[in-house]
């Protein structure tokens, strides 16, 4: 960064040489020496002024540098924020698939029970009221799941197009990819056993052995 130039100390304008008229080669010498005189004083001043504007384009090139820096980081933090927002998505894509799991596994858990009573015959349970909870449950931790999935895809999907937009407008800088959500791939393996549970329920098959 260019050094402050100092302070030009205050010079006063020359005074006017008292000549004598009746003298006019004399006058006219003395005038001359006054008007050299002023001239020094001008290029000093102008000298000066030029020192002080390029100092003036040496801090405004420093406060271009600055702000060139300041909007890198800018771009940086906007493109660390996307990946923010992406790994705030699959945490609540992991916490939907808690409670999918719960519900397919507490469902499950409760038809099975029950069955095992039944075929042992240690309990005598009236209609189909165990089996029908169970199975509703799943069904609904099924349902959460499914819509769970679609949700999140439709989410990452439209952040991907909106973070490939302020790429392509210079907004950001988006080197590194979108790893592969490792939530949504296993959402999709419990929803499928979530359907093999509901379909062994339903249908009285052993679809899971």
């Amino acid at each position: 960064m260019a050094t402050r130039p100092r302070r030009l100390p205050e010079q006063p304008v020359p005074p006017l040489p008292e000549v004598d008229p009746s003298d006019a080669e004399r006058a006219s010498t003395e005038y001359s020496h006054y008007r050299t005189g002023l001239s020094h004083h001008r290029t000093e001043l102008s000298e000066h002024r030029t020192t002080l504007s390029e100092y003036r384009t040496d801090l405004s090139m420093h406060r271009t540098d600055l702000s060139e820096g300041r909007t890198e980081l800018s771009m940086r933090r906007t493109g660390m924020s996307y990946h923010r927002t992406r790994l705030s998505a699959d945490r609540t894509m992991m916490s939907i698939i808690r409670t999918a799991l719960s519900l397919i596994g507490f469902g499950f858990t409760i038809f099975q029970f029950f069955s095992h009573l039944r075929s042992a015959n240690l309990m005598d349970v009236p209609g189909h009221a165990p089996r029908n909870f169970g199975t509703i449950l799943v069904a609904i931790g099924i349902v959460l799941l499914a819509l769970g999935i679609v949700y999140h895809v439709r989410f990452m999907l439209g952040l991907r197009h909106e973070r490939q937009g302020m790429k392509q407008a210079a907004l950001l800088h988006a080197d590194s990819p979108f790893p592969v959500s490792l939530p949504l791939i296993t959402a999709v393996l419990l929803l499928l056993l979530g359907l093999l549970a509901i379909a062994s329920m339903v249908f009285d098959i052993a679809t899971l052995g």
